[in-house]
């Protein structure tokens, strides 16, 4: 299933979709499975705020069916709603309008960066490993806040070996002081940002910063293929439309997105170059090369 149903109304409330939407979403996966042999790398997804980690269940997909183990994480108190093994299900508490934004920005990011090290730590403890997979190499995706997190978590955990931020400025971390020194890339839908930019001019390893264009905020999750059928276009007023799903089409969207993603987690977690993150290319007219360091 792609959600249960205290989570599925959670996100409809909460995000303004017509009741009942989520029930009819089928997914690619199936329960029950298990990794093939030889899986030794894992991506470790962190959610935008309020959202939860069934809105990348697409791109989560695409990134399994390329060899490597995912773990999408639900921070708890910050997701829409997280269901634990026991069937309590737990909203999320954050502050809509906080006092002090950049206060806040720090508290989250640090709860955030500590919930994908714990992760980390069930991914490659020794014994008894998550999924039963002996992981070795570990990347970060995150999306709004949640790149900001998967920033902060590289900064200060070396087991992480790559990372990379959908459309998540910078806030609550020192990367724009310090940079990174390890693979970091930045699929935006918007063309800069301030944080974007100090961290361009301090980052000290591979880097990227490719613009979709016509994206919106949303156009690396499920949302956009979901807003049709969840009648956001009705619920949600322009120009909030517009900034969160952008112009450019779904399916292209998802292609361009999942194309990235595979790209870069295949080439520094599998060792496999793919020409995509070398230049622009005529297969994806949507992408443009904004900034890049390192061949």
């Amino acid at each position: 299933p792609y959600t249960d149903p205290g989570t599925g109304a959670a996100l409809e409330a909460g995000w303004g979709m017509r009741p009942g939407v989520l029930k009819g979403v089928g997914t690619h996966a199936r329960a029950g499975g298990r990794p093939i042999a030889g899986i030794r790398s894992a991506v470790v997804v962190s959610h935008g705020r309020g959202a939860s980690r069934i809105l990348t269940s697409g791109l989560a997909e695409e990134l399994a069916s390329h060899g490597h183990l995912v773990a999408a994480v639900d921070h708890t108190y910050d997701a829409a709603a997280v269901r634990f093994p026991d069937g309590r299900l737990v909203l999320g508490a954050l502050p809509a309008e906080p006092d002090d934004w950049d206060a806040q920005d720090r508290l989250e990011v640090a709860v955030r960066a500590a919930d994908l090290r714990c992760v980390a730590d069930a991914l490659c403890r020794r014994g008894r490993p998550l999924a039963g997979v002996p992981v070795q190499r570990v990347g970060l995706l995150g999306h709004s806040l949640g790149g900001a997190a998967a920033a902060e978590a590289l900064r200060t955990d070396r087991r992480f070996v790559a990372g990379l931020d959908l459309d998540g400025g910078l806030f609550g971390t020192t990367v724009p002081e310090t940079g990174l020194d390890r693979p970091f890339l930045l699929l935006t839908s918007s063309p800069d940002h301030e944080t974007w930019a100090r961290w361009r001019a301090r980052h000290r390893h591979w880097g990227r910063h490719l613009h979709l264009t016509g994206g919106g905020h949303l156009s690396a999750t499920d949302v956009p293929a979901l807003a049709d059928a969840a009648g956001l276009r009705e619920r949600w007023p322009e120009p909030l439309y517009g900034e969160y799903l952008g112009t450019i089409a779904p399916h292209r969207a998802a292609t361009v997105t999942r194309a990235c993603a595979t790209a870069f987690f295949d080439r520094f977690l599998l060792g496999l170059h793919r020409p995509l993150l070398d230049a622009p290319g005529p297969r994806h007219p949507e992408l443009r090369f904004l900034w890049a360091r390192g061949a």
